[in-house]
C-alpha cells in the first residue's frame, strides 16, 4: 500500500512540476503515473551506470556533474514516455532539481524514522 501511494505522490509532483516549470508538459494523471514509473526504472537500471562511466568527472566537479546527470536523464524520460515533452536543458535541469527536492520531502514523510 505504501508503494502505491509514493506512486500517487510521485505522479502528482510531476504534474506540479508540469505546472510550475515552462517547457515541461504532461497531458494528464496517467501519463504522469507512466512517467514517474519511468523515471524509476532510469534511476534504478541506468542511473548507477552513469554515475560509475562519469566518475572522475563527478569527482573533479565534487560531485556536481551528477546535477547534469539528473538533467539529462529527466530529458531521456521525456523522450521515452508518451505524454510527456521536456523541451530544453534548463527545463530538464530545473524539473530534476525540483523533483529531487520534491521526493525527499515525500519519501521523509512516509518513513517510519
Amino acid at each position: 500500500m505504501y508503494l502505491f501511494l509514493r506512486w500517487i505522490g510521485f505522479a502528482l509532483i510531476i504534474m506540479f512540476i508540469s505546472w510550475i516549470i515552462p517547457g515541461i508538459s504532461v497531458d494528464g494523471f496517467w501519463n504522469a503515473l507512466i512517467v514517474s514509473v519511468i523515471i524509476a526504472l532510469i534511476n534504478v537500471f541506468i542511473k548507477p551506470i552513469l554515475i560509475l562511466i562519469t566518475l572522475p568527472i563527478n569527482i573533479l566537479t565534487l560531485g556536481l556533474f551528477t546535477f547534469v546527470i539528473n538533467a539529462l536523464l529527466f530529458m531521456f524520460a521525456g523522450f521515452i514516455a508518451p505524454g510527456f515533452d521536456v523541451e530544453n536543458f534548463l527545463s530538464a535541469f530545473l524539473g530534476a532539481l525540483l523533483l529531487s527536492i520534491l521526493g525527499i520531502g515525500l519519501n521523509s514523510i512516509g518513513s517510519d524514522n
